[in-house]
């Protein structure tokens, strides 16, 4: 099963945490020093709900972001779906 939103197509983008030490100039120290780069995944919300669709008359089955879900609230479930290519 993949990663990916069905409606808006979001999958995980590669990114990176910064490990530091040291106490920050303004606070007295000598200063913060990294001391690791470490490479990390940004993973999508992914939820998976069954939307109703009026026109339809029927629930559809979605996994897709909560950013689509609210597209979906504001534009309707016929219109964002039918764009998507799910139903």
């Amino acid at each position: 099963m993949s990663i990916k939103c069905e409606i808006t197509g979001a999958k995980p983008k590669r990114g990176s945490t910064i490990h530091r030490r040291g106490l920050a100039k303004k606070k007295g120290g000598i200063g913060m020093h990294v001391t690791a780069v470490t490479a990390r995944w940004h993973t999508p919300n992914l939820k998976r709900k069954k939307v109703w669709v009026p026109e339809l008359k029927k629930f559809v089955t979605v996994k897709a972001t909560v950013r689509a879900f609210k597209t979906i609230s504001k534009n309707g479930a016929f219109k964002t779906l039918s764009k998507a290519g799910i139903i």
